[in-house]
């Protein structure tokens, strides 16, 4: 198999790589430290996947796509995990059905662990021995897959512990997270602003030497007409307002294929929701939280329909993906990402302001990612990387909406102005929000 692993020009010097991959590593075991053996084996829904597995699988994508072809007489530590750690590379190897992952009670969890020490040993010969550049290239490339699998694991274990009677506490709420730590703006959450741009011929994509994903390239042209963006997102007290103004109920706001979903799946509200007593509450990795606990804190998990139905609610509408890159490029990247270890949106106006001067929820990046207008289709030009790794992005581009920002469980080298995230317009258990533009 000859692939290109990462569009960057050049590989970053071992010594950094080496450090940035042994802390990812040991970032995602710190994430699984409040689970119980047994959480890691839930799958609540179809969309995710158990705590166990992501384990294995980001240990897979390093032995798969960089030992196995790399390290001379490098042994597998099981020949059957190269299967049934496989998540969709057809190319590569059968792999079983999705939906069963929380089946697989062996191998068990000690053991997936010794999988990850005899990958991250290996992985450590290999750099020490002065890797091939295409060895290195993968190297970063499975670096920011493991990234990726951080934030679906805590998004999977969110669902997991919400569907759960006893409504689990992933983390402590008086340990770093919203309490009292930050103050209100005065009167509560001011409306929000809209930052206009003029618009006119602009480039997208990346622009720079090191790593982005092949979905994000080649920076191409685009014609903006003059446009407004808002500067925070869609507040939960804001979003409760399109609820009781009956935005669940109106046909009038809703594309034809999201009334559907509304009358199919009973929506109500966001995922996360509940109502009792007439007082909602919003459950979080931090408990459940009443709804006047969070009122200036963005709304999350709301599909790209309830997104856009909102938008129509307010009189603005969705962002193209285009608009928000113009909009976010310079931009430092800060805001409650998964660094800030809140772990959920934090309230308007909380905690300290960024090297730009902004309060959190202002910046563009963090929080909740924002449904953009856009489908998610291939730049002009574009040409997935060869081979099984081929299968990362491009095979997906149909029937998914883009999503730009990252979210409070988005770790801050991991995302850029140039990022797309993708999602099917349907789905609510990510941590997805609205910014309106105009």
């Amino acid at each position: 198999m000859n692939v290109m692993a990462a569009p960057t020009e050049s590989p970053r010097p071992i010594p950094w790589l080496a450090e940035r991959l042994g802390w990812v590593r040991r970032q995602t075991l710190e994430l699984c430290r409040p689970l119980t053996p047994e959480d890691m084996m839930v799958q609540s829904c179809a969309e995710a996947s158990p705590a166990k597995w992501h384990l294995a699988h980001t240990t897979w994508f390093f032995e798969s796509f960089v030992l196995r072809e790399f390290l001379d007489g490098y042994r597998a530590f099981n020949e059957d995990f190269a299967w049934l750690f496989n998540s969709y590379y057809q190319s590569f190897s059968a792999f079983p059905e999705k939906r069963l992952r929380s089946s697989f009670s062996r191998p068990g969890l000690e053991e997936v662990l010794r999988y990850r020490e005899h990958v991250d040993a290996a992985l450590e010969r290999l750099l020490k021995a002065g890797a091939a550049e295409e060895a290195l290239r993968r190297i970063e490339l499975g670096v920011n897959h493991e990234e990726q699998h951080q934030e679906l694991l805590l998004t999977d274990i969110l669902h997991a512990f919400y569907t759960n009677p006893l409504k689990p506490t992933y983390k402590d709420p008086k340990d770093g997270g919203q309490g009292d730590e930050g103050t209100r703006e005065q009167g509560g959450t001011p409306p929000p602003g809209l930052t206009a741009f003029a618009g006119g011929l602009r480039e997208t994509g990346y622009a720079g030497d090191g790593f982005c994903y092949d979905n994000e390239r080649p920076r191409h042209r685009v014609w903006l007409e003059p446009f407004a963006l808002s500067d925070r997102l869609v507040t939960c007290g804001e979003y409760a307002e399109f609820i009781a103004d009956g935005g669940y109920r109106r046909t009038e706001l809703w594309l034809s294929a999201g009334w559907d979903a509304v009358r199919q799946n009973g929506w109500r509200a966001p995922l996360y929701w509940s109502e009792a007593e007439d007082a909602w509450s919003v459950f979080t990795l931090r408990g459940e939280l009443r709804l006047d606990e969070v009122a200036t804190a963005p709304v999350s998990q709301v599909s790209f329909y309830e997104a856009d139905a909102y938008a129509r609610w307010a009189g603005m509408r969705l962002p193209t993906e285009f608009e928000w890159e113009a909009a976010a490029e310079g931009r430092a990247v800060e805001g409650n990402l998964l660094d800030s270890g809140h772990l959920t949106p934090v309230r308007y106006g909380a905690g300290a302001r960024g090297k730009e001067g902004k309060a959190p929820g202002t910046q563009p990046y963090g929080d909740c990612w924002a449904w953009t207008s856009s489908a998610y289709l291939g730049y002009p030009g574009f040409r997935p990387l060869a081979g099984a790794l081929g299968e990362y992005n491009g095979k997906f581009m149909s029937g998914q909406m883009v999503l730009r920002g990252g979210s409070c469980v988005t770790p801050a080298r991991h995302i850029r102005a140039s990022y797309r995230n993708f999602f099917a317009p349907e789905t609510r258990w990510q941590f997805s929000g609205i910014r309106l533009a105009k």
